[in-house]
C-alpha cells in the first residue's frame, strides 16, 4: 500500500491551461473521489498520475517514490476504463492472466491468483466466458479484477460506472467501497457524478476549470461550500442561491441578523445560499410565496415557489401544494451559506 502525494501540476494543451497548481496528498488506503464536470481536467489529472500524460510542471510521488520520470510500467498503478477495455477474443481467465503474463509470473502462480481473484469478485462460473457473453456488471467486475489481480500500490478508476444502468451504478458503487475497503488499497476514482462521488468518497475533491476548489470530507464540503460554484454543484435538488444585501443592519430578503456576517466584511451585496431541505413549508412560517411547479417524489414533493423577485426551490410532505396556491415556509438561520457576491468565496463565520 503506498499513498499518493501531487505538487504543483499545471498542464496545457495547445497554450490552453487544463490543470494549475494541482496539490494533494492522500492517506494510505484512503478512497479519494475526484469530482468535477466534464471538460474540467479531472481525466487528463488521472492520466498523469498512470504515466500516459506528462504534466507541464509538478512532481507525482507514489509512496517514497517520485515516478512523474518514470514509464507506466514502472510506477505499479492499475487505471481501469469506463469502457472496460477487455480483449474480446479471449475469456474471463485469461483477460484477468494477461496482465501476470507480461510480468511473466509462473503458470501455477498466475492459475493461483486468477481463481482467488475470480473468487473475490463472483465471477467463479464465469472464467470460460467471453466478454460479449458477460452483462455489464460482469464484464465491469472483470476490468476491476485485471486491475487488482497484480496488487498495485494505487487504483486508478477513470468513471468507471458510466456505462452502467442506474440500478447497476447504485450496487457497483457499493461493491467497488467494499472491494476497495477489502484490500486497502489508495484509490483515485474519477467521476461526475455527484451521487457517486457523496456516496463513494473518504474524501472528496472538486474540481473545476483546471482548479482544486475545495477538498475535504463530504460532510465539509456539503455543510460548507468553500465557493458558490461548490455549493452548487453538490445537492440534489440544488442549493438555493439568490442574490443578497446588507440594509439596516440585516440580511435581505430574509430579514435576518446581521451578526451572521463576519465583523470586517463591508460589501452590502451577497449571494445567500439555502438548501432545499433547510425550507421548512408549514402554516406557521413567517414567509410567503406562490407555488409555480410541483415534483411529486412518493415519500415528499419538491415544490419552487416564486418569493419576491426569486424562484426558491423547497421540499414539502407529499400531495399537500399546488400551483397558483400560496405556500408558508420558513428558513433555518443557522443553516444559510453566504458567498461574497464578487469573488464568490464563502464569508467565515
Amino acid at each position: 500500500m503506498a499513498t499518493l502525494r501531487l505538487i504543483a501540476i499545471d498542464k496545457s494543451f495547445s497554450g490552453k491551461k487544463i490543470l494549475e497548481n494541482i496539490m494533494l496528498d492522500t492517506n494510505d488506503g484512503e478512497l479519494v473521489v475526484i469530482l468535477g464536470p466534464s471538460g474540467c481536467g479531472k481525466s487528463t489529472l488521472l492520466r498523469i498520475i498512470a504515466g500516459l500524460e506528462e504534466a507541464n510542471a509538478g512532481e507525482v510521488w507514489i509512496g517514497p517514490r517520485r515516478v512523474d520520470k518514470l514509464p507506466p510500467r514502472r510506477r505499479n498503478v492499475a487505471l481501469v476504463f469506463q469502457n472496460y477495455a477487455l480483449y474480446p477474443h479471449m475469456t474471463v481467465k485469461d483477460n484477468l492472466a494477461f496482465p501476470l503474463k507480461i510480468a511473466r509470473l509462473r503458470r501455477r502462480e498466475i492459475r493461483d491468483k486468477v481463481i482467488s481473484t475470480a473468487s473475490l469478485l463472483g465471477l467463479e462460473d464465469r472464467l470460460d466466458s467471453r466478454p460479449s457473453e458477460l452483462s455489464g456488471g460482469q464484464r465491469q467486475r472483470v476490468a476491476l479484477g485485471r486491475a487488482i489481480i497484480r496488487r498495485p500500490e494505487l487504483f486508478l478508476l477513470d468513471e468507471p460506472l458510466s456505462n452502467l444502468d442506474a440500478d447497476l451504478r447504485t450496487r457497483m458503487r457499493r461493491e467497488i467501497v467494499q472491494l476497495q475497503k477489502h484490500l486497502g488499497t489508495t484509490t483515485i476514482h474519477v467521476t461526475h457524478d455527484q451521487t457517486e462521488a457523496l456516496t463513494m468518497a473518504d474524501r472528496l475533491v472538486v474540481i473545476e476549470s483546471g482548479k482544486i476548489r475545495q477538498t475535504g470530507t463530504v460532510s465539509d464540503i456539503y455543510n460548507h461550500p468553500a465557493d458558490v460554484f461548490v455549493a452548487g454543484f453538490i445537492g440534489t435538488p440544488k442549493i438555493n442561491l439568490i442574490d443578497g444585501w446588507i440594509a439596516d443592519n440585516r440580511i435581505r430578503p430574509f430579514n435576518l441578523s446581521r451578526i451572521m456576517i463576519p465583523a470586517n466584511y463591508d460589501s452590502r451585496e451577497i449571494i445567500v445560499g439555502i438548501r432545499p431541505e433547510d425550507l421548512e413549508a408549514g402554516e406557521g412560517g413567517e414567509y410567503s410565496g406562490t407555488v409555480k411547479s410541483v415534483e411529486y417524489l412518493g415519500d415528499r414533493t419538491i415544490v419552487t415557489v416564486q418569493f419576491l423577485s426569486d424562484i426558491l426551490t423547497l421540499i414539502a410532505p407529499p400531495d399537500r401544494y399546488d400551483p397558483g396556491e400560496t405556500i408558508k415556509f420558513s428558513v433555518n438561520p443557522d443553516k444559510l451559506h453566504l458567498f461574497d457576491k464578487k469573488a464568490g468565496s464563502r464569508l467565515r463565520e
